[in-house]
């Protein structure tokens, strides 16, 4: 059975000013991740963008107490969209501490079984959308992090090939090349790149891969501390820790919240 998210906080955000993406439902694995941040402490706006826009907004009545968690629209394709979130919240708070990238889309030729099937323009959607996106954001939080801060993206580790994930597998490989680069860059000013790999989650997003059920039956089988596809909780809580102050002299990380799966042989 899956854990409660919240359970006993801490303050490990404690007036940390955080910024999440990717929250549609509340199956989304951001969902959790802002969950919990609030639970620690943490302020925090959500942003959508295109015809998710108003998923998001409906699934922040859910969270927060009796106000809805205000919500931004950041399509990450469109710069203008990071300008005018940063002036929003130069405004509204002056600086932000953290962020989370949970942002990723392929169309479906991208995906399924046949790797050889997607055209360039598909496949630079996948990349734009699933891997520029983490410079997009940097490009418009950076600037209000002059006390330092950090981006936490959600990942799926690709240093194997797997059925069906195809160029998204691609474009996860390129986020691990882009967090390693933020974090050299940015390093000097105090800010942290770090991404969670998830083990498979039952998500809107994960419904969207063909042949997930495969990562499903295998997973916790193989894992040495098990898995569980609902629970949430382990990989909200390591994205927390991370946005938190408790890794100070952590970047350019993968860390793998995934039972162990990674680690072992077949």
């Amino acid at each position: 059975m899956a854990q409660q998210v919240v359970s006993k906080a801490v303050g490990l955000l404690e007036n940390k000013k955080i910024v999440i993406t990717g929250v549609l439902t509340d199956a989304s694995l951001a969902y959790a991740v802002a969950e919990l941040a609030l639970a620690e402490g943490a302020d925090i706006v959500l942003t959508g963008a295109g015809r998710s826009l108003s998923l998001t907004q409906r699934t922040a009545r859910k969270l927060g107490s009796d106000t809805p968690l205000e919500v931004l629209e950041f399509d990450v394709t469109v710069p203008e969209h990071g300008l005018a979130v940063r002036a929003h919240l130069a405004d509204k708070w002056g600086r932000v501490d953290g962020v989370l990238h949970s942002i990723g889309f392929a169309p479906q030729s991208c995906l399924g079984d046949d790797f050889l099937a997607a055209e360039w323009d598909d496949v630079s959607v996948a990349l734009h959308i699933s891997t520029y996106s983490l410079k997009a954001l940097a490009e418009a939080f950076v600037p209000l992090m002059s006390a330092g801060g950090a981006f936490v993206g959600l990942d799926f580790d690709n240093r194997q090939a797997w059925p069906a994930y195809n160029w998204m597998g691609v474009a996860k490989s390129a986020l691990q090349s882009v967090n390693r680069y933020l974090a050299r860059q940015l390093g000097a000013s105090g800010i942290r790149s770090n991404l969670v790999a998830a083990g498979p989650i039952k998500t809107m997003a994960a419904k969207s891969i063909p042949g997930f059920a495969l990562f499903e039956d295998t997973w916790d089988e193989r894992a040495p501390l098990g898995w569980d596809v609902q629970d949430r909780v382990p990989v909200a809580r390591a994205c927390v820790a991370l946005l938190s102050d408790w890794f100070p002299a952590t970047t350019g990380e993968i860390v793998h919240v995934d039972g162990g799966y990674h680690a072992v042989g077949a």
